[in-house]
């Protein structure tokens, strides 16, 4: 029997076609590369309150087995391995995954990289202390049915972070106008704001999937710093949660 799947066929190709890119900090994935350390700022705090880890120590997530769901070039696989977790990068974009182990080696890190999607790693039983799903719900087909998926691929206790971006015309002029036709930082259709979801409408999502949404912060911009910072009241844009299968 097929397994169901919630990849995008268009939305892969997208990527696919900027795959060779993922390391090049002024290349196609400049933003992410900015975004970055306010994205591990938020993951490694969430996971280190929810597993007791003391982050100070040299591999704080040893013994946890994390899960990188839409991993791309492996930008938050590696610092997850180098803290000491057991990281699996799952990739519905076949040309992501030789870029991601081939840096993930130069780097001497032990990174298992697949290209799959999360529907057929959860079809195959296993299971996770944490789930990164940072930047994908927003480009899947069915987000209720991918949602269901990632709760079936956590263990009781364990925990997902996930980033989108808010449905409003704010995000519409940042996310879209700004940064595909004005800054040119990522090409022109990388995001549809149709596809856009709102954190209400995530945290629906969540619930109805059986986890427990215990945290929403926002992720905002500052033009003049051109920096990034962490913000529990600004979610008009980029905005990440937190939620708990128990």
């Amino acid at each position: 029997m097929a397994q169901a799947s919630t990849i995008d066929p268009a939305e892969i190709e997208k990527f696919q076609a900027m795959a060779a890119e993922w390391w090049d900090p002024n290349g196609k994935f400049k933003p992410l590369h900015m975004l970055n350390p306010c994205r591990l700022d938020y993951i490694t705090s969430q996971i280190a309150a929810e597993f007791a880890r003391d982050l100070t120590a040299v591999k704080p997530f040893e013994g946890l087995r994390i899960l990188d769901i839409g991993c791309g070039g492996g930008l938050l696989s590696e610092p997850m391995a180098r803290l000491g977790a057991e990281v699996v990068g799952a990739d519905a974009a076949e040309r992501n995954i030789p870029v991601a182990q081939v840096h993930a080696q130069q780097q001497g890190l032990n990174i298992d990289y697949r290209h799959t999607t999360a529907e057929a790693i959860a079809a195959n039983g296993e299971t996770f202390d944490a789930i990164l799903n940072m930047e994908v719900v927003e480009h899947v087909a069915d987000p209720q049915t991918y949602l269901d998926a990632c709760y079936a691929l956590l263990k009781p206790g364990g925990l997902m972070t996930c980033s989108t971006i808010n449905r409003n015309p704010k995000s519409f002029a940042m996310a879209i106008i700004g940064a595909e036709y004005v800054m040119r930082w990522l090409p022109k259709g990388t995001h549809e704001w149709s596809k856009f979801i709102t954190p209400d409408e995530l945290c629906d999502f969540l619930t109805k999937a059986g986890l427990d949404p215990v945290d929403r912060t926002g992720f905002f911009f500052n033009p003049l710093g051109w920096s990034w910072s962490l913000s529990d009241r600004d979610l008009s844009v980029n905005y990440v949660t937190t939620s708990i299968r128990r």
